[in-house]
């Protein structure tokens, strides 16, 4: 993984860390013990998904900037997919709160996205490599 990708790594999972404890603290307030692990869980969930989607698509990008699309676009059908699965799988638990648990969700991965937009946008990127040759052009003649 790259400076660059650690950097976004970290503008996101530290705030929604942050924000993810709170939600916790506010999910034991209103739910008991089994509010706060609800919302727990939730919080692990998102972190560990969006972790996993942003190390492969820093894997893809070292590819190809086609596969690092790709991946992006496959990782979020994942992502939805198995959040969709865990929510109904998890609609009738008994050993924590859903509710809470669906709130956690929400909220964090909301936190996770704009934190790592705003770490990308903070990033120093060159949209261009100044190194790069271009095919027939400026080799000795």
């Amino acid at each position: 993984m790259q400076a660059n990708d650690v950097r976004a790594l970290k503008g996101a999972a530290i705030p929604t860390i942050a924000v993810g404890l709170v939600v916790v603290v506010v999910a034991a307030l209103l739910g008991g013990g089994a509010g706060a692990l609800g919302a727990a869980i939730g919080l692990v969930v998102v972190a560990a998904f969006f972790t996993a989607g942003l190390v492969a698509v820093t894997w893809a990008g070292r590819v190809s900037p086609q596969m690092m699309m790709l991946a992006a676009v496959l990782g979020y059908l994942v992502k939805v997919v198995l959040l969709m699965v865990l929510l109904s799988a998890f609609a009738d638990a008994t050993a924590f709160s859903p509710r809470a648990f669906g709130w956690a969700v929400i909220i964090c991965t909301i936190v996770w996205t704009i934190g790592e937009v705003r770490a990308f946008l903070k990033l120093k990127m060159l949209y261009v490599d100044p190194e790069a040759k271009v095919p027939g052009q400026g080799g000795p003649r």
